[in-house]
């Protein structure tokens, strides 16, 4: 696509459990003209998740078949076995059509994705009150298993370690207040330039 990117982009990353849907969804309330970018996975979808609205759910071998055809921004083997990937469509197509878009990225994916667009994104780290509250609200979840909750808890203590290579970090311990700082810098942000 041609032309001059008018949207901007917000990446919202954190460890598994630490809010990032709840204050995405908040953000997409307040905001004006804000869009979820949906992203491709291979994992099954929770109870709760609608395929098109929350991701595209599709199979390991359209995933690659994407990875090879050079359909996506951004990709990464998340969890053993299971992928994530942003499509550049997608994105392309809200971008200069003037939408700006947030992004639920794991850690590599944020940072390859503000490689890319720069100071056009806005890259957020939320930060857990603690790696045990992390693993209580995963128990709480009821969608992992035992085995599933410590290798998230493993990768959560590696990413945090990673969250000082970000725009903006906030800690989220008490969510009215993560809200408040987020949304006060993404509004900031996309007023900005």
């Amino acid at each position: 696509m041609l032309g001059k990117i008018l949207g901007k982009i917000i990446i919202i990353s954190a460890p598994s459990g630490t809010g990032k849907s709840t204050i995405i969804k908040y953000l997409i309330q307040v905001i004006d003209n804000l869009r979820f970018s949906i992203s491709c996975t291979t994992r099954r979808p929770r109870k709760y998740e609608i395929n098109g609205i929350d991701y595209f759910f599709i199979s390991k071998f359209s995933f690659y078949k994407k990875v090879l055809d050079g359909s996506f921004v951004e990709w990464e083997n998340v969890y053993p076995g299971i992928f994530y990937g942003t499509l550049k469509c997608e994105v392309e197509r809200e971008l200069y059509s003037g939408n700006n878009l947030i992004f639920d990225l794991d850690v590599i994916g944020a940072l390859n994705m503000k490689k890319i667009y720069h100071k056009n994104a806005l890259s957020i780290f939320l930060l857990p009150p603690s790696i045990s509250e992390i693993s209580y609200r995963l128990f709480k979840r009821k969608t992992e298993t035992y085995s599933s909750i410590n290798y998230r808890l493993m990768k959560a203590k590696k990413e945090i370690v990673l969250s000082r290579f970000f725009d903006l970090v906030i800690y989220n311990d008490i969510l009215d207040i993560a809200k408040y700082k987020i949304t006060k810098a993404v509004k900031s942000f996309i007023k900005s330039f």
